[in-house]
């Protein structure tokens, strides 16, 4: 199943390789923000299937509200991928879950496919490794 995908990272060498795992995986990464104001932007421009978010950005912690903003409001399925999991232990609402950084490609894949499978309404066996989920 291929997804537009949103990388909200401000480590540029963390995006490009997500980036690269998520292409080789099929899905069409349609932009790259290092901060939540261009991701706002980039949100509004192109469709976007699921967005990857990082908690800390380069405009401080505004990863957790961008979140919040874009699952709940504007209807994109999001997955957190931080070093920080604590920050969002209790869950945010609107969101699914979060990935702990560091991480390799297949825990990346993995949690991807459950979270399109999760927002298309598919079966799902169990949740991946490595994903916490929200309530």
């Amino acid at each position: 199943m291929t997804a537009r995908i949103l990388i909200i990272e401000d480590e540029a060498l963390v995006a490009v390789e997500l980036r690269y795992v998520l292409e080789d995986l099929g899905h069409e990464v349609v932009g790259m923000a290092s901060d939540a104001r261009t991701a706002r932007h980039l949100v509004r421009e192109t469709e976007v299937d699921l967005a990857l978010v990082d908690i800390h950005l380069s405009d401080g912690p505004t990863g957790v509200e961008l979140g919040r903003e874009l699952g709940q409001d504007l209807g994109v399925s999001v997955l957190f991928m931080t070093a920080n999991p604590g920050m969002v232990r209790n869950g945010v609402a609107g969101t699914i879950g979060v990935l702990s950084k560091p991480t390799d490609e297949r825990a990346v894949q993995t949690a991807v496919d459950y979270a399109l499978r999760r927002r298309t309404g598919q079966p799902i066996e169990y949740a991946p490794p490595g994903l916490q989920l929200f309530g």
